[in-house]
């Protein structure tokens, strides 16, 4: 089993202008599954489709690599299309008892969660939230007893966890009817998350202790309460679970040690505090959300016109890819104030640059910023302000001078929610 240390430097609210650091440990075998309700029904990622003008773009991360950008998604993590089933325990402790009733834990993050991942997949996911404890599940050791804190690895403080739970559960749960495990711990266990989140997930992880003939190989475990800097913790404190359960399906950390300032809001990979995001095109491509029809794949020299649509309407093309090497390669998307993205507030062109062969936590996406310096355009709480304005409009260009790649904003046809974007590639 290999252990990813993930360092998330989130903000805390605006008034403390507090830096928190956030520790997440992920594990990837690539072999496994979660239980045995996946492996009857193909678990795993659904592989984009690949076809001969596709191929090109669908960029391969090395062996080294835990939690991978390419394309397909490796074995292991949870199937993120169709009908998943979301084992939900609310956890407490004896030194940590939880507050009132558990089922008002429950009902922090759904139907909310489940909405966002609908939203997000234009109803590809259908996400089941299952509770069958409705009520604290208590651990038969105090909270302090297994040694929890950021940055913990697997071994031996969350074995120990994930063993108690298994064995409290039983024989209530049947692990083999879920995808995957949602742990919601009191909040009153651990610090709060203004001054240091313990939130985590271990994905793909084949060494974690067997229920009911299988590992509970994938489980997101959430602490305490994120606020998005102005006291609506119950409009967008949720999001922490999205993020989590984003890895269970495969996905990496978009933030690095210096916080979202590579990606900033346009990924709930990258930020998860403040006002809602959605998933970049590359990883709604990546998780089967999108259509081969609705990718384009620019690996020929010359020039090509496109049409793009809004990333958060169903329907149409969505993703350009400009492949650079087998490894790496710019995504083309169009970003509005829709859906899950609250918190637009340039709409436009967004150019990014993927990189498979950087790990999880470690920068494997770079968003350009049509106004560098600008200061940005949004003033939301826990955003990154910076890269808010990062959409090109129409008469701007992004240019690679290195490798002859010049993507160009032409126009815009249409208005209101049919509007559609041109872009021109080219390739010397």
């Amino acid at each position: 089993m290999q252990l990813c240390r993930r360092i998330r430097p989130r903000r805390a609210a605006a008034l403390a202008s507090v830096t928190v650091l956030t520790f997440a440990v992920s594990t990837s075998a690539g072999t496994g599954h979660l239980t045995a309700r996946s492996a009857t029904a193909g678990a795993g990622p659904i592989a984009p489709a690949r076809t001969a003008m596709l191929d090109p773009c669908m960029i391969r991360g090395g062996h080294a690599i835990q939690l991978s950008e390419g394309v397909p998604t490796g074995t292991g993590y949870s199937r993120s299309t169709g009908t998943v089933h979301a084992l939900t325990l609310m956890v407490d402790f004896s030194d940590a008892p939880g507050p009132g009733n558990a089922l008002d834990r429950f009902r922090e993050f759904f139907p909310k969660t489940r909405q966002w991942f609908r939203t997000a997949s234009y109803g590809r996911l259908d996400y089941r939230p299952e509770t069958p404890i409705p009520h604290w599940l208590r651990m038969p050791k105090p909270f302090k007893a297994y040694g929890i804190e950021r940055g913990a690895p697997f071994d031996s403080g969350y074995r120990e966890l994930v063993q108690d739970i298994v064995s409290a559960a039983d024989p209530k749960v049947n692990f083999q009817e879920y995808d995957f495990l949602n742990v919601l711990v009191t909040p009153n266990a651990g610090p709060s998350a203004l001054d240091t989140v313990l939130s985590v997930t271990f994905a793909g992880n084949t060494e974690a202790p067997v229920a009911d003939g299988v590992p509970v190989a994938n489980a997101s475990f959430v602490y305490s309460r994120q606020d998005d800097g102005s006291g609506s913790y119950g409009r967008t404190g949720y999001r922490v679970l999205p993020h989590e359960n984003g890895h269970v399906f495969g996905l990496p950390d978009l933030y690095t040690q210096a916080g979202g300032g590579a990606v900033g809001h346009w990924d709930i990979m990258s930020e998860d505090w403040g006002a809602n995001n959605d998933l970049l095109g590359w990883h709604k491509w990546k998780l089967g959300w999108l259509d081969p029809s609705q990718v384009s794949c620019a690996a020929r020299h010359g020039t090509t016109e496109q049409r793009l649509t809004p990333l958060e309407r169903a329907g149409g093309p969505k993703l350009v890819f400009v492949p650079i090497t087998s490894r790496t390669g710019y995504a083309v998307e169009v970003r509005t104030h829709a859906g899950n993205d609250e918190a637009v507030c340039r709409p436009g062109v967004l150019i990014y640059k993927v990189d498979a062969s950087v790990d999880t936590g470690m920068g494997p996406v770079k968003v350009y910023d049509s106004r560098r310096d600008s200061g940005g355009c949004t003033r939301s709480p826990n955003v990154q302000a910076e890269l808010s304005d990062a959409p090109f409009t129409p008469g701007e260009v992004f240019k690679d001078p290195k490798r002859g790649i010049r993507i160009a904003v032409a126009g815009t046809e249409g208005s209101g929610n049919s509007r559609s974007y041109r872009v021109l590639v080219t390739r010397r």
